[in-house]
């Protein structure tokens, strides 16, 4: 399997907009805080163009094989300059889960994380329901370092809020891990 990543252009935004609005109910917003999308207004690929902008510094698309399956993302977090960066990843066509793609993607962007931006740290929020994504966290390094207890809400049970961080101390580099 080729995993890359590639950055986000304005070729990409029809194919965005379906997995992220056209799609009714996508699978990937059941795990990527679905407490959250759920009162998220649906736009029309007109609004969704209109709201994007290209930003390489924070977000890239994930290509396997030659096929975009998801995107990462990071946010530096204030007071910028700090060196506390988060970091996000979604694989949106269930069919390309838990292959190794969303690992591989991950290790690329965090390496490219640690080596073009201050960061110190790296953090990753997700919520106790999301266990896939606790795991990729642990896979790669990221200790738990936050638990908010039943802080979500989501049809009808309590979650906790799960944060997780990673120091550029504890990084093994890309080049490392072959």
């Amino acid at each position: 399997m080729d995993v890359a990543l590639k950055t986000e252009s304005e070729d990409d935004w029809p194919w965005l907009w379906h997995w992220r609005h056209e799609v009714s109910n996508p699978d990937w917003k059941q795990w990527d805080s679905p407490f959250l999308h759920e009162h998220m207004e649906r736009l029309t690929f007109d609004q969704f163009r209109h709201q994007q902008t290209l930003n390489p510094r924070t977000r890239a698309i994930i290509v396997v094989n030659g096929q975009r399956v998801g995107t990462v993302h990071r946010n530096e977090l204030p007071p910028y300059g700090g060196g506390w960066w988060d970091f996000g990843i979604a694989i949106y066509d269930p069919e390309h889960r838990k292959q190794g793609a969303g690992y591989t993607a991950s290790t690329l962007w965090i390496d490219h994380t640690f080596k073009h931006t201050d960061a110190h740290v790296i953090t990753l929020s997700t919520w106790s329901g999301n266990e896939q994504m606790i795991n990729l966290g642990t896979k790669l390094g990221f200790t738990e370092c936050s638990r908010i207890p039943q802080a979500r809400l989501w049809r009808g049970s309590r979650y906790d809020v799960v944060q997780m961080s990673l120091l550029r101390s504890d990084w093994f580099p890309l080049s490392a891990r072959r």
